[in-house]
């Protein structure tokens, strides 16, 4: 499977952005999905996943108040909404999959990686 994110860009503090992560190649609807990002300088955290269903989201502290994650099997597409943006949410949005149905925070866990997307939040 082909993971493309895309949906990044410049916005200023407060604003919002939807990242959105297309996969190719075969069906998701098995499979739990997550967002991950990477700052300069920093390791790659977790932001949000979901299940193969859509019914089960995690999130972290930063991330419970502020994004959405969804999903849309039909479209093989993946979505992160994101409002209430920040400096310090500025990072390359990776999406992934996980060969389970069951979502996790783990790096390890997931199996396949989209190339990411820039998201930049001005101040």
């Amino acid at each position: 499977v082909q993971l493309q994110a895309s949906g990044g860009g410049l916005v200023q503090a407060g604003g919002s952005l939807r990242l959105s992560c297309k996969a190719s190649g075969r069906t998701i609807s098995t499979n739990a999905m997550g967002w991950f990002r990477q700052a300069p300088g920093k390791e790659r955290e977790f932001v949000s996943a979901v299940s193969n269903s859509g019914r089960t989201t995690v999130y972290v502290d930063f991330s419970q108040d502020r994004f959405t994650i969804s999903r849309d099997n039909a479209k093989s597409t993946v979505y992160l909404q994101m409002s209430s943006l920040k400096p310090e949410d500025t990072a390359v949005y990776y999406c992934s999959l996980r060969a389970s149905p069951v979502p996790t925070r783990r790096i390890v866990d997931y199996d396949s990686w989209g190339q990411g997307t820039q998201v930049t939040v001005s101040s």
